[in-house]
């Protein structure tokens, strides 16, 4: 039987990471990539149209349907779960993320095994040259050389 906790360094790491991820869905538009050695994926969420919903006492986060972030107790002392649709992705603590920033906006690049995903709180909406913003602003954090992620400079 597996032993579940979340001890206070979690918490309060994990729980800073949550608020820091509510601060992105402030934007009106916020893009989400999740870049593989397959490729990239790219979502465009309003946040006018989908109902952001932050739920502190349960430090988990929800935007419509899709997206869901919660701090989720675990073996090693706590996680933070995201969920985009189909993609599920494990942060467990320091050196799985990074803050990053352009002229167009800011966001957070999370990083699980060979997958990143950024969460992208544009100041407008993005026109022309998604992909390759988006991929400019993921690679700030994570490095790429013949579709493998090679290194990944975290914030903390």
């Amino acid at each position: 039987m597996a032993v579940s906790n979340l001890d206070m360094h979690a918490l309060f790491v994990l729980g800073d990471l949550r608020a820091k991820l509510v601060k992105q869905f402030q934007s009106r538009f916020v893009y989400i990539t999740e870049q593989t050695p397959e490729g990239i994926y790219i979502a465009e969420i309003d946040t006018e149209t989908a109902l952001v919903v932050d739920d502190k006492p349960r430090l988990e986060l929800k935007v419509g349907d899709h997206f869901r972030a919660s701090v989720l107790p675990s073996r090693e002392g706590g996680k933070f779960e995201l969920r985009f649709r189909d993609i599920k992705l494990t942060v467990y603590g320091l050196g799985d993320y990074a803050f990053v920033s352009s002229n167009e906006g800011q966001g957070i690049v999370f990083k699980e095994g060979h997958s990143v995903m950024l969460v992208f709180a544009a100041h407008e909406q993005l026109q022309e040259g998604l992909t390759k913003t988006l991929k400019a602003v993921t690679g700030k954090a994570a490095k790429w050389r013949k579709g493998e992620l090679v290194t990944f400079k975290a914030s903390e």
